[in-house]
C-alpha cells in the first residue's frame, strides 16, 4: 500500500478580510455623516414663561397644618365649613376628586376625621398626598 502524501492544511483568510474591510468602510461612512450632522446649524425654540398647571374645577385640595389650622383650596376653613364647601361642590361635580395634605406631625384623629366628612359629603375620589421617603 502506497501512502499518498500529506497535503497542508490551509486557512484561506480571504472571506475574512473582505468583511473586515466592509465593515471599516461602514463605519467610516457613518462616522463621517454624524460628524456633518453635528456641524448643521437649528435654531432651537426656546421655553418662554411656563404657565403653572391650572385644576379643574372638579378638584379641591384640603390641607391639614402642623398647627391644626384647616384649609380649602388655600382659604382657611373650619371642619363644619369643609362639609358643607364639599357637599355644594359635589352637587355640581359628582366626580369631585379631593387631595388631603396633611402635616406628618399632625395627629391621626384629624386625618381620619377630615376623611370622614369627605366620605359623608359624597365625594368618593379620595387621595392622599404623600412625600416620597428619600434613600
Amino acid at each position: 500500500m502506497r501512502r499518498r502524501p500529506a497535503e497542508e492544511a490551509t486557512l484561506n483568510l480571504t472571506p475574512m478580510i473582505d468583511v473586515v474591510f466592509l465593515l471599516v468602510i461602514f463605519f467610516m461612512v457613518g462616522a463621517k455623516f454624524t460628524d456633518q450632522e453635528s456641524r448643521i446649524e437649528v435654531n432651537v425654540p426656546g421655553v418662554g414663561q411656563l404657565n403653572p398647571m391650572v385644576r379643574g374645577p372638579d378638584q379641591r385640595t384640603v390641607e391639614l397644618a402642623p398647627s391644626g389650622q384647616l384649609s380649602l383650596d388655600g382659604r382657611a376653613v373650619s371642619m363644619l365649613e369643609l362639609r358643607g364647601e364639599l357637599e355644594a361642590a359635589h352637587a355640581s361635580y359628582p366626580d369631585l376628586r379631593v387631595t388631603v395634605r396633611a402635616d406628618a406631625s399632625e395627629s391621626l384623629s384629624k386625618f381620619t376625621e377630615i376623611l370622614h366628612i369627605c366620605r359623608s359629603s359624597g365625594v368618593e375620589n379620595l387621595g392622599i398626598a404623600v412625600q416620597p421617603q428619600r434613600r
